[in-house]
């Protein structure tokens, strides 16, 4: 041995914590790589203080790195799967049971590509059973630890597990310290589906809720005035299905959004309409209420344009609207425009009307709607800089002449570069060819996480 080499793997542990402590986080993960020991000590509950980790089942070395050293330092665990695949289903067991043991853990999120595995309603009693002794029965172990609470739950928009969102909030130990619950979801059947009610009381005691993300199906005038008096700042709620018989539905009342609305005046309303073919078409008669303090609207895959709906926002909810989204496969809705012989009321593009009436809007992103470039011209001269975001795929130029003008004018109106998005840039699920439903899924999912994360 040459004696004349520093053995820096015998330096004393709590010397070399010390020296870690002197150390930005980056800078003392790069001098953990020194050695097997060295590494070792970084792994402290000192230097890993609302730590969040990403776990993917498909890698064992990732689980073995949690089990072996992650489980016990992070405060916040992603755990991200497929739905699909039975030895993830197996593996996420055997994970949540250890994470139920973890009293660190404070937040758990679900991620997963497939959001269904078979229609809620036809599910056989093998994959309830499943369903249940690798999700269910953990987490409410997770849920119901008394030393520490859990303050974020996030189902992951999995419609077999929102479903048991009732028994999740009356396993949980400690539902006061809850802050963020997403049980909104992405449904197999968008058009029949069970609906999930939830027990108002239970709702009550959730006295630190921030965040809070349901279906609407779930919505009634006793649950919007008993979750008046948790502290929200953000309620996101998602449309998927309209009974057809609007007697058996449950319909908010103006008087209870007007009630809502008074109490929370800043609140962050996202109302987002997720391939709901039958609600599109009545959205302004059956789900938008005057008092209803919407202020961002998501329309995904809708396969309808309903201008006499934003024509309504732009008159009703001229006061909250920030932000709108119209978003269609360019496959189906290459030549969607507005047909004015329908909407002959309408003289103007209802984005129009929304730049004019919302004066607070500040985002618009419309795909798969073919849009005039003299009306986006309009909308960027009635927004200007207050616009942060304006985002198109589909331009009918056949009535422009100097297509390069029309760039240059809105790029000076909204000050910031402005163009189309090209068709090379668009993501798959606004392709122009065939778009396969797990593609738009996956599209879906992560606008509804941007939503929950934004704001």
């Amino acid at each position: 041995m040459n004696l004349s080499q520093p053995q820096w793997y015998s330096l004393p542990a709590v010397a070399l914590t010390q020296i870690f402590d002197y150390l930005d986080p980056v800078s003392r993960r790069s001098a953990s790589s020194v050695c097997f020991f060295w590494r070792q000590c970084l792994f402290q509950k000192r230097y890993f203080k609302n730590f969040r980790f990403q776990l993917d089942v498909a890698h064992d070395d990732q689980l073995a790195f949690f089990h072996r050293s992650m489980a016990n330092l992070a405060k916040e665990l992603v755990i991200v799967f497929d739905f699909h695949n039975a030895f993830h289903i197996q593996k996420i067991r055997r994970l949540l049971y250890k994470v139920a043991r973890c009293d660190n853990i404070q937040a758990l999120r679900f991620q997963t590509h497939n959001v269904g595995l078979v229609a809620a309603g036809s599910m056989h009693s093998e994959h309830l059973v499943a369903i249940e002794q690798c999700f269910v029965e953990p987490l409410k172990l997770f849920l119901g630890r008394k030393r520490q609470s859990c303050q974020i739950l996030d189902l992951g928009a999995i419609e077999a597990l929102t479903y048991y969102g009732q028994d999740f909030l009356k396993a949980m130990g400690k539902p006061q310290e809850l802050r963020q619950l997403t049980l909104a979801s992405i449904k197999y059947d968008p058009s029949h589906y069970p609906i999930l009610t939830l027990d108002t009381t239970l709702m009550q005691k959730c006295a630190a809720l921030h965040v809070l993300s349901l279906d609407y199906d779930t919505l009634s005038d006793d649950l919007l005035h008993t979750i008046q008096v948790l502290p929200l700042s953000k309620f996101l709620i998602v449309v998927h299905g309209l009974d057809s018989n609007e007697e058996q539905q449950a319909v908010v009342s103006e008087t209870a959004w007007a009630n809502f609305a008074a109490h929370f005046n800043s609140i962050r309303l996202v109302l987002t309409l997720v391939y709901a073919y039958e609600a599109i078409e009545l959205l302004q008669m059956r789900i938008l209420r005057r008092n209803m303090p919407v202020t961002d609207v998501r329309l995904l895959f809708c396969e309808y344009m309903n201008a006499e709906a934003l024509d309504w926002m732009s008159v009703h909810n001229s006061d909250t609207l920030r932000s709108i989204y119209y978003i269609d496969s360019a496959y189906k809705h290459s030549n969607n425009r507005m047909d004015f012989t329908r909407h002959s009321f309408m003289r103007q593009d209802p984005f129009v009307m929304m730049a004019w009436r919302c004066k607070q809007l500040e985002e618009i992103v419309v795909h798969g709607y073919v849009m005039d470039p003299h009306n986006l011209l309009g909308i960027a001269r009635l927004r200007g800089r207050q616009l942060k975001r304006l985002e198109v795929s589909m331009i009918d130029w056949s009535s422009a002449t100097a297509l390069n003008a029309f760039n240059e004018e809105i790029c000076t109106l909204l000050d910031q570069q402005w163009a189309p998005i090209s068709t090379d840039k668009l993501p798959p699920s606004l392709d122009y060819g065939p778009v396969d439903y797990e593609v738009c899924d996956q599209f879906v999912y992560e606008l509804l996480r941007q939503d929950l994360r934004n704001h």
